[in-house]
């Protein structure tokens, strides 16, 4: 089952999940850093929709069909009428060149096939001066955290495709941003919210 399947299977159960898990307060940090045309890369189900001002310009893509009819339900529910919902890979976005001056990314590239290509696709259509806003899990610099990382790791990737140890912000800084800020929110060093600038 490709993983987009996998997701559109679980996009109830993910949903109930993502809206339990205590990072409320790092998603809001990082909404209310956006400005201008936004995009949020992998919206998932909306769980960061109740997070943006009604006035934001903002486009979503995901992959799963599922998801995004959750998101979809959800900005109804919150009456957010500039948000446009699209179906697209991150790896190959139909967008052209600087497009948005603003890009999210709250758990993503654990999950991106490919990351790389999914960040230089990034870099591609941000605007010269724009910021990502990344609050992503990745691979520990602890030992004791990595084990723990590795026991789970072939579970995580039977059901949803996720890799618990991705050098993320590695591959954010290879990349060529011109600046980047990376802070350490939860479990050590394994959530991180990282600011990149192009």
């Amino acid at each position: 089952m490709k993983t987009e399947d996998k997701y559109s299977k679980w996009a109830k159960v993910y949903d109930r999940m993502e809206e339990k898990m205590p990072m409320g307060k790092y998603k809001r940090k990082a909404v209310n850093l956006l400005q201008g045309k936004i995009l949020e890369i992998g919206i998932g189900s909306g769980t960061n929709l109740k997070f943006y001002n009604k006035n934001m310009n903002l486009t979503g893509i995901d992959f799963s069909k599922g998801m995004l009819k959750l998101a979809r339900e959800k900005c109804e529910k919150l009456h957010l009428e500039n948000v446009k919902l699209m179906e697209m890979d991150i790896e190959n976005m139909d967008f052209p060149d600087n497009t948005f001056d603003s890009i999210l990314s709250t758990c993503v590239f654990c999950t991106v096939p490919h990351p790389e290509k999914g960040l230089k696709e990034v870099y591609r259509v941000l605007k010269p001066g724009g910021k990502v806003i990344f609050l992503e899990h990745m691979k520990s610099k602890y030992f004791i955290i990595n084990c723990f990382l590795n026991i789970m790791n072939p579970i995580t990737r039977y059901f949803l495709g996720t890799s618990l140890l991705r050098e993320t912000e590695d591959l954010i800084r290879k990349i060529g941003f011109s600046k980047v800020e990376s802070k350490n929110v939860m479990m050590k060093d394994v959530l991180r919210f990282i600011i990149a600038e192009k």
